[in-house]
């Protein structure tokens, strides 16, 4: 007579090989995958984004303003300082009517000087989200420079193609108490040169408020940067052009630049 006393030995022997080849290859993918989020970091994709477009200490640059609207379209010309994330300077340049108007920003406090009437107002937390000049960019985005990567939490939640590029799309939540002004961002970052592509801004309530896109990629200041940055308002009729003529990144500004004194000079 057969004996069988061993089938059940083999077939376990077999069920427990099965067993270790799919454990093996779960871990094995479990560490690829987390490999793939530790080697992209949101954090450290929004920083490389910033960097590239603000420099890491301090930035100068001259651009165009386009303001386009149903009725009408004006254009400006403005010459910018910023240092860190404390200071900035923007003066009109043209039209005569409103060149040698300022704006500046030192610490938490904004202020615009009005050439024409030789006036210098403190904006008040209150209209930081007001149009500035016209435009569809805010005064909080004229001087503000947030540091994004400290007053959000940063989530990596796909990725996306926009405008021909494979983009990062990342999700900005306020941090509790951050002085920010809006209650979400979305944000794609270009997968192959890290740099920024497109933003969108939603309030409080997670309504799209606006949208920024960043296009004409060049050689700038030394690095590669959108130099043309379009704000649409949520249902595109109107929208701002920036388009950026010169740019240096990293370099000495000299103090007195971020001063009430230079402000009304």
């Amino acid at each position: 007579m057969k004996d069988n006393s061993l089938t059940p030995f083999s077939g376990g022997h077999h069920g427990a090989s099965s067993l270790f080849i799919h454990t093996v290859l779960f871990l094995a993918t479990w560490l690829f995958l987390t490999g793939i989020c530790l080697a992209q970091n949101p954090r450290e994709i929004i920083q490389r984004a910033e960097d590239a477009i603000k420099g890491r200490t301090s930035s100068h640059s001259i651009m165009e303003m386009i303001i386009k609207t149903p009725d009408y379209t004006r254009t400006m010309k403005m010459e910018s300082w910023s240092s860190g994330a404390s200071k900035a300077l923007v003066k009109i340049l043209s039209p005569a009517r409103e060149a040698g108007n300022r704006t500046l920003k030192l610490g938490n406090d904004i202020w615009m000087y009005l050439r024409n009437t030789e006036t210098t107002i403190r904006i008040p937390p209150s209209m930081m989200l007001q149009s500035w000049n016209g435009s569809d960019y805010t005064y909080d985005d004229m001087v503000r420079e947030e540091t994004l990567t400290e007053d959000y939490d940063i989530t990596l939640v796909g990725t996306e193609k926009l405008n021909d590029a494979m983009c990062w799309k990342l999700q900005l939540i306020p941090k509790p108490n951050a002085p920010v002004v809006w209650g979400k961002l979305l944000y794609w970052v270009r997968k192959a040169d890290d740099l920024p592509a497109q933003v969108e801004y939603f309030d409080e309530k997670g309504k799209l408020i606006r949208t920024m896109v960043m296009t004409d990629y060049k050689a700038m200041g030394g690095r590669t940067l959108p130099t043309v940055w379009t704000m649409y308002n949520f249902d595109k009729t109107h929208s701002t052009e920036i388009k950026m003529d010169e740019a240096s990144f990293d370099i000495r500004i000299p103090d007195r630049i971020f001063s009430l004194k230079e402000l009304e000079r």
